[in-house]
């Protein structure tokens, strides 16, 4: 066992000003599915009101403390901006693949801190104020399409995955979390620190606290001329480009309908979440959990919303429009 880890309030804080872009969150799952063994990420309700809780420096310290784990998410939905960028890459030859990252965002005098994971790393990039998300995905994406380092998705199942996934959220939406670092992988019972600097949360708090930080501007000379890789440009439907989407059919919308093949655990039906699968990810396939007595009743243990799931099944949440 570690040696027990207190937060002080100043730790506290400036995790607060690093990470944390918006108040949702997601809370990583303190017993293993009883199938799959892995740990899901589920946003926390309030037991009486069953009101979506918001992220407060206690649930921070907590996370901090090793008491619960947190999921963080990169965008906020107000502003379309994200203080940070987390590069994930789990696959053989992915921290090659990060410390390559790491040498040329150096080139660029972006400090990049690099932090361990199960089974590879995660390369952190830190904005002086938060950046529109689609800027910061079109410089590390053609980044990595100068470097030859493969980006997940788009037919590649193996491959970086870089956060925010989204250019832009709609009201409601919450995009895609990664666990925050500091805290205890549930999984592997273990802690990851920073490799920048000792291992203690002081220490890895002041070492976060020295990089330099990316500037708009400066973000803006590294894109100037350059868009998203076709490949990679994740184009909303033609639905969701055009006026909100008026309902006119009296079907009812059924889920079943629009996945792949499913398996019992327990009182549910689990399969691929379409929504996990078009950003890459849900590689095991259960992600989605679906009442077996109402199938309509369904949930992306992931954290992803039900409008985002309709969407990628082409099938948007319908907009009533007034008489």
């Amino acid at each position: 066992m570690e040696t027990a880890i207190k937060a002080t309030s100043e730790i506290v804080r400036d995790y607060s000003r690093l990470f944390v872009n918006r108040g949702a969150y997601t809370l990583q799952s303190s017993r293993p599915h009883p199938e799959s063994g892995r740990h899901y990420y589920f946003r926390p309700k309030a037991k009486r009101t069953g009101k979506e809780l918001s992220l407060t420096g206690t649930t921070i310290r907590r996370h901090l403390e090793g008491e619960l784990t947190i999921g963080l998410y990169a965008i906020n939905p107000s502003t379309q901006r994200a203080k940070w960028v987390a590069i994930d890459a789990d696959y053989a030859g992915a921290m090659e693949d990060l410390l390559k990252l790491q040498y040329f965002l150096q080139e660029d005098k972006v400090e990049a801190a690099l932090e361990m994971s199960k089974r590879g790393g995660h390369l952190w990039i830190f904005m002086e104020r938060p950046a529109l998300a689609r800027e910061c995905r079109i410089y590390i994406y053609n980044l990595a399409l100068k470097l030859g380092v493969r980006i997940r998705g788009a037919g590649l199942v193996e491959g970086i995955e870089v956060f925010p996934k989204h250019d832009e959220l709609r009201e409601g939406e919450f995009g895609n979390a990664i666990r925050g670092p500091l805290g205890i992988h549930r999984g592997a019972d273990r802690r990851y620190w920073f490799y920048g600097a000792d291992y203690a949360l002081e220490k890895q708090i002041s070492y976060l606290n020295r990089l330099r930080k990316v500037g708009e501007e400066q973000l803006r000379t590294f894109i100037a001329g350059k868009t998203m890789p076709p490949e990679s440009d994740r184009k909303r439907s033609s639905a969701d480009q055009s006026a909100p989407f008026v309902h006119t059919s009296g079907h009812e919308f059924r889920i079943l309908d629009h996945v792949g093949k499913v398996r019992k655990v327990g009182r549910n039906y689990v399969t691929q979440c379409p929504s996990c699968a078009e950003a890459g990810q849900d590689r095991s396939g259960d992600n989605l959990a679906i009442s077996i007595d109402d199938p309509r009743k369904y949930i992306c243990w992931a954290g992803c919303a039900k409008e985002m799931i309709r969407r990628a099944v082409g099938c948007p949440i319908p907009v009533r429009q007034s008489a």
